[in-house]
């Protein structure tokens, strides 16, 4: 059997690493001048992008564990965090489509959140 125990992760850093918002904005950019629909239609289809990358992690899961019988263990636990990373920056990319103040909405989200949750300020 897998060991899905989590493994111990560094120290939580206070602030975001200091590419990770140019870096999202530059990504935005790049989709929006190759964008093949516009409008609400372009709109609609980003944030169903998102659906297609859950879909890819589901994917890797289930190749990590062996689950398909026809293709065994076809992906790794490495996999699976590589397409969790791909679920975030596309979630990102959709925040920074709705707001050109994405970084502001986040840290105030996650805020809210932490507060509800661990009880921090």
């Amino acid at each position: 059997m897998t060991d899905l125990s989590p493994t111990p992760s560094p120290a939580p850093s206070p602030t975001a690493p200091a590419d990770l918002w140019p870096t999202i904005d530059a990504l935005w950019t790049w989709l929006d001048a190759n964008r093949a629909h516009g409008g609400q239609e372009g709109l609609l289809l980003r944030m169903l992008k998102l659906s297609e990358e859950v879909g890819e992690v589901a994917q890797a899961v289930i190749g990590a564990m062996g689950q398909n019988p026809r293709k065994g263990n076809s992906h790794t636990w490495e996999d699976v965090q590589g397409e969790l990373c791909d679920v975030v920056i596309t979630a990102l990319v959709a925040l920074r489509t709705l707001t050109p103040e994405p970084e502001r909405v986040f840290a105030g989200h996650l805020a809210r959140v932490a507060e509800r949750s661990l009880g921090t300020g």
